[in-house]
C-alpha cells in the first residue's frame, strides 16, 4: 500500500473474497460475514490511499436473483456505521453492478434509495458495450450518461475494455474523459492488468518481468491525449436527490424496507448457549441443507426465528447468525415443542443434548428483545470490532472474543462454525486512470 501511495495510485477493496461474501443463489448477511468484511475494514482504513470499498460486485446479476440486493444493501449499512462507530475517516462504501438490461435501471434505484445510512456512497458500472471503434451513440454510453445524469453520488466505470476486438484501441477512453460524459461520471478501471486465460491482461508476467502488452501501449496513448476536468472537493456540492425504490414485480424482488438484521455475535452467542438441543461437531456442512429441510418442514414457527425472505421483508432474529447455530436453533425449537424428549434431538445422529446455560444480564435482555419465538427486532448493536470478532473463532461466528464477553454476560463460549474464515483479500487487481490518477481494485 506504502508503494502504491509512492507511485500516487488509490486502492478501492473488496470486502468479500470469492469463497466468503454473498452468494446471489443462497444470499444471506451473517456475522462470518460481518467479521470478515470488518476485519478488511480494519486492515485498510488506516491507509490513506484507500479510496474505497465495494460491498459487493455483479451480486445480483438477473431478475431472479435479484432478492440477493438486500443482503449487500444491508452490508452495506452496516460497513457504514462500522467505519462510524471505530471513528476511522469517512470512507466511502459502494457496489459494482454489470450491465445488465432487464434490472440495470432497477439496481442503481434500489442501492441509492431509502434511508442515506443504508444507501451507498457511490456506483460501479460494470460495461462493455464500446468494443472496437465504436462511438459514443452505438456503445449506448450516451443513455447510460442520460440514466445516470440525475443519480445523486458519484458514478463511475467500475469495470470497461471489451476484448471482442484485439488488440484493443481503447477509443472509448476519449469519450468517457470527454465532456459529454464527465459531467455524469467520474473515469472508470479497465479490467485488467494481468493477462490471464480470457485475455483481458493489460501486461504479462513472467517470474519478475512484467512485460506491457498492446492494449497498455494504446490505452497509455489514449490517456495521454484526454485532459479531463475535476472538482475539487472544497466545491463539491451535489444537488441530485436520491431515487425512488423500485417496486418489487416480475424484474425485480427484494423490498425495499426492511433490510436484514445487522449481524450481532453476542446474541448468537447467547441464543446457542441456552439450547439444550444442537448440531454435532461430526455432522457435515454438506449434509446442512438436507437437515434445515428436514426440522423446517415440521412447523411454520420452527423455523421462523431464522427466517430472511428478502421479498416479503421478513427476518427472524436469528436469520444473521452462521449456519451452525441456526440449524442448531432450529433443532431446538423442535426438541422443545417435543417437551425435550430425547428422540426429539437426534437426527439421524446429527443433533445432539447438552446442558444448556442460563441467560442473564445482557445476554437476557437481548434474548427478551429477539423474543421466544425468534421474530421479534433486536435493537442492541454488535459491540465487538471486525477483527477482534473475526479472531474469536471460525470467521467470527459466535467465537468468544473479550468485546463479546464482557458485553453478553457470563457463560458465552466459542461456538462450532462450518463457515470458512479470513481468506486473502487480493484476488483481483486492476488499473485504472481517473483524472489524471492511478487507481487499483484489489
Amino acid at each position: 500500500m506504502n508503494a502504491l501511495a509512492d507511485a500516487g495510485i488509490y486502492v478501492v477493496a473488496d470486502l468479500g473474497s470469492p469463497g466468503n461474501s454473498i452468494n446471489r443463489d443462497t444470499p444471506a448477511w451473517n456475522d462470518g460475514l460481518y467479521a470478515r468484511y470488518t476485519a478488511v475494514v480494519d486492515s485498510m482504513a488506516n491507509y490513506t490511499n484507500t479510496l474505497g470499498f465495494f460491498a459487493g460486485n455483479e451480486v445480483s446479476n438477473a431478475p431472479n436473483n435479484t432478492q440477493a440486493s438486500a443482503f449487500v444493501k444491508a452490508a452495506v449499512r452496516d460497513t457504514k456505521q462500522y467505519i462510524k462507530t471505530m471513528n476511522y475517516r469517512t470512507i466511502g462504501v459502494g457496489y459494482a453492478t454489470n450491465d445488465d438490461a432487464d434490472i440495470r435501471v432497477n439496481m442503481a434505484d434500489y442501492f441509492n434509495c431509502g434511508d442515506a445510512a443504508s444507501a451507498i456512497d457511490f456506483w460501479g458500472y460494470n460495461i462493455y458495450s464500446w468494443c472496437g471503434d465504436s462511438s459514443y451513440s452505438d456503445s449506448g454510453y450516451d443513455v447510460r450518461t442520460k440514466e445516470f445524469s440525475t443519480y445523486s453520488v458519484p458514478v463511475f466505470f467500475a469495470e470497461y475494455g471489451c476484448n471482442n476486438v484485439e488488440p484493443r484501441p481503447f477509443t472509448e477512453v476519449a469519450a468517457l474523459y470527454g465532456d459529454e460524459m464527465t459531467p455524469v461520471w467520474s473515469g472508470g478501471i479497465v479490467y485488467m492488468y494481468f493477462q490471464e486465460a480470457n485475455d483481458y491482461g493489460l501486461v504479462s508476467i513472467s517470474g519478475d518481468t512484467v512485460t506491457p502488452n498492446q492494449d497498455f501501449k494504446n490505452l497509455a496513448s489514449q490517456l495521454a491525449k484526454v485532459t479531463p476536468s475535476g472538482v475539487q472537493s472544497a466545491s463539491y456540492s451535489p444537488s441530485n436527490s436520491a431515487a425512488d425504490c423500485p417496486a418489487t414485480g416480475a424484474s425485480w424482488a427484494a423490498v425495499a424496507t426492511p433490510l436484514p438484521p445487522s449481524p450481532n455475535h453476542e446474541l448468537c452467542a447467547c441464543m446457542y448457549n441456552t439450547l439444550g438441543c444442537v448440531v454435532t461437531p461430526a455432522t457435515s456442512e454438506d449434509d446442512y441443507s438436507d437437515l434445515f429441510g428436514t426440522v423446517c418442514g415440521y412447523g411454520d414457527t420452527i423455523c421462523a426465528g431464522i427466517a430472511a425472505n428478502a421479498s416479503t421483508g421478513t427476518y427472524g432474529a436469528y436469520g444473521m447468525c452462521n449456519a451452525t447455530e441456526q440449524l442448531a436453533y432450529a433443532f431446538n425449537q423442535y426438541y422443545a415443542a417435543q417437551s425435550s424428549g430425547a428422540s426429539a434431538c437426534a437426527f439421524n445422529g446429527a443433533a445432539e443434548t447438552k446442558a444448556p446455560s442460563s441467560a442473564g444480564g445482557a445476554c437476557s435482555s437481548l434474548l427478551a428483545e429477539a423474543g421466544t419465538a425468534g421474530t421479534g427486532t433486536v435493537t442492541s448493536v454488535p459491540s465487538g470490532t471486525g477483527a477482534g470478532s473475526a479472531a474469536g473463532g471460525s470467521s467470527g461466528g459466535s467465537g468468544s472474543s473479550s468485546a463479546a464477553s464482557s458485553s453478553a454476560g457470563a457463560g458465552i463460549n466459542s461456538v462450532p462454525s462450518v463457515e470458512s474464515g479470513l481468506l486473502p483479500m487480493a484476488f483481483m487487481i486492476v488499473v485504472a486512470m481517473v483524472s489524471g490518477m492511478g487507481m487499483i481494485v484489489l
